[in-house]
């Protein structure tokens, strides 16, 4: 059964495109997801041979040294520019056990079948291979969405993406089959001296409505949303927007790894633990 088509892809993969020759200037949330996944990589302490790159932007993921890197993206002009692939996510041409190590920031919330591209991404890892992945998560755009409800409120039309949050997305990671599983979210907080920055921005990092059943807004409700925004600011004139990151971290299962303890192997009973001293 297919997962109802919630994003438009063809208007995707033009936004990235469009987007691609000035990215470099709106980088900034994605530098951040890349900062917490190389942080991440970091405590990480085996070598990696085969990396994908997933969802590649500019190529601003740096591979661990020695490995070789596949860049995909699902925009072409990013996967000519990072001499990569153009696929998307939850389609990938790739066998399974190609890579021991996946990478992806900043695309996994625009897909319709998020479950199925993490499924995707555990089959093309080797045994005990690692996924880092990050994407904005429920809890962003919290004023940008207020200012919406106030500039359209007698007519609402969903203009901004759903949005997954962090306990549904380590569900996600354990539906897909991954092992050791780990969700956290991080946040990212940015002054706007106007909404038409914002929209700037969203349209810069390839992150404006690309959504399957869009609408053209009006001028009034613009012009209601844009007043509602700047009602928010602070005493510095600026509206502060929040971005949330999910990050996630799985390993494709292997029998090295370890492993819950049993079921019923505990040595000290929960009203024994909870037991006040003395």
């Amino acid at each position: 059964m297919n997962a109802p088509a919630i994003f438009d892809r063809a208007a995707r993969r033009r936004r990235r495109d469009r987007a691609a020759s000035h990215f470099a200037e709106y980088d900034f949330l994605r530098a951040a997801m890349l900062d917490g996944i190389a942080e991440r990589l970091g405590s990480v302490k085996r070598s990696f041979e085969a990396v994908l790159d997933l969802g590649c932007f500019d190529a601003g993921f740096a591979a661990p040294p020695g490995a070789r890197v596949v860049r995909v993206d699902p925009g072409f002009a990013f996967a000519r520019a990072a001499r990569g692939v153009q696929a998307d996510e939850d389609h990938l041409p790739f066998a399974d056990a190609s890579f021991d190590l996946v990478v992806s920031a900043g695309v996994l919330d625009q897909l319709d079948d998020l479950p199925g591209a993490l499924t995707l991404i555990r089959r093309v890892l080797r045994p005990d291979g690692l996924f880092l992945g990050a994407f904005t998560g429920a809890g962003s755009l919290p004023r940008l969405r207020a200012a919406l409800r106030a500039g359209e409120a007698e007519r609402p039309v969903a203009r901004l993406h759903p949005q997954v949050d962090v306990r549904s997305a380590g569900d996600l990671l354990m539906r897909a089959g991954f092992a050791l599983p780990v969700a956290d979210i991080e946040t990212l907080d940015v002054g706007y001296r106007d909404i038409g920055r914002l929209m700037d921005d969203l349209r810069g990092m390839a992150a404006s409505n690309v959504l399957a059943d869009r609408r053209a807004i009006t001028r009034t409700a613009l012009a209601a949303t844009a007043a509602a925004f700047a009602a928010d600011a602070g005493d510095n004139g600026r509206t502060v927007e929040r971005f949330g990151i999910v990050f996630l971290t799985g390993w494709a299962p292997d029998p090295s790894q370890p492993l819950p303890a049993r079921r019923g192997s505990a040595t000290t009973s929960l009203a024994q633990a909870l037991k006040p001293p003395g």
